[in-house]
């Protein structure tokens, strides 16, 4: 049984609004529906478990992280042992859930590009959406380093911009082999943002013109006047039904609960809905394009 040695504090960090604290609590809620479902007081399966007395609150409550030993050692004195899978797989999500890009990418940004492409080659349906930037996947390899070139510089990360840009371009040889289908939507923002030197982002838009032409790319552009489903609030991406992937300013959330995918895939169902497709949308960006022309001649 687990002592009191096994709590694992929380980081001192304002978390009270992420992901991953909102999963925790989740799990909290459960852990007390089947405690109370046992007739069991805190107090009594604390002493049960050989637990300091408020460890018991603080995990029913998120304060703490739950350990695989200490839901199957709730489960077991609950008499609920027909949940501890479910149980423990929720808690190894919320483990793997929230990463820093400081430690995610100490080795560089090639070795994240490396385990993009290990989890995309077991995916079948691409949903994306960026308010800002043109999607990873549909990005030239000028436009990629300008991206990587900016990301890394802001977080001080080894620069291997070179070896980063080409394993993206591998990524994207997924494109054009198998039955993946991708629906890339953006916002018409990312046409015309400075994110990368004029030149490039002309190539970029080249690019686009012809990827918008290919039959299992589902492309999608956002009118900067269109009556927005849901608010472009930052970028995501859902394989299949399986996971989300969020990137933040400091870190990736890697969202797997059922719950949290269905909120996703429900903002992204409203912002498609807010898209201009097909001949529409080749309009857009053959207009960003004229205009990038007209900026520079």
């Amino acid at each position: 049984m687990a002592g009191c040695g096994s709590i694992r504090r929380l980081p001192p960090c304002n978390e009270v609004s992420t992901p991953a604290r909102q999963a925790r609590e989740a799990l909290g809620v459960r852990l007390r529906d089947i405690r109370q479902d046992a007739g069991l007081t805190g107090r009594a399966l604390a002493a049960g478990a050989s637990w300091h007395y408020t460890k018991v609150s603080k995990l029913e409550h998120g304060v703490i992280n739950a350990s695989e030993d200490d839901v199957r050692t709730w489960c077991r004195l609950c008499g609920a042992d027909d949940q501890v899978a479910d149980l423990v797989a929720v808690v190894r999500s919320i483990d793997t859930m929230f990463v820093e890009w400081r430690r995610l990418l100490r080795s560089g940004t090639r070795a994240r590009q490396r385990e993009s492409v290990r989890f995309e080659s077991d995916t079948k349906l691409f949903r994306a959406f960026e308010p800002h930037i043109i999607p990873g996947l549909l990005q030239t390899a000028e436009y990629a380093a300008a991206i990587l070139s900016t990301f890394i510089d802001f977080h001080n990360l080894p620069d291997d911009v070179e070896e980063g840009v080409a394993t993206r371009m591998e990524r994207q040889a997924i494109l054009y082999r198998g039955d993946r289908r991708f629906h890339m939507v953006f916002c018409q923002a990312a046409l015309t943002l400075g994110v990368a030197p004029a030149d490039v982002l002309a190539g970029q838009l080249d690019r686009l013109l012809a990827l918008a032409t290919l039959p299992r790319v589902h492309l999608g552009v956002i009118p900067t006047r269109a009556a927005h489903g849901f608010l472009p609030m930052h970028g995501f991406w859902i394989l299949d039904t399986k996971t989300v992937l969020v990137e933040t300013i400091s870190a990736e959330l890697k969202l797997t609960q059922p719950r949290d995918i269905a909120v996703y895939s429900r903002a992204f169902e409203r912002l498609a809905g807010s898209a201009a497709y097909g001949r529409e949308a080749r309009a857009l960006i053959t207009r960003a394009l004229q205009d990038l022309d007209d900026d520079t001649s």
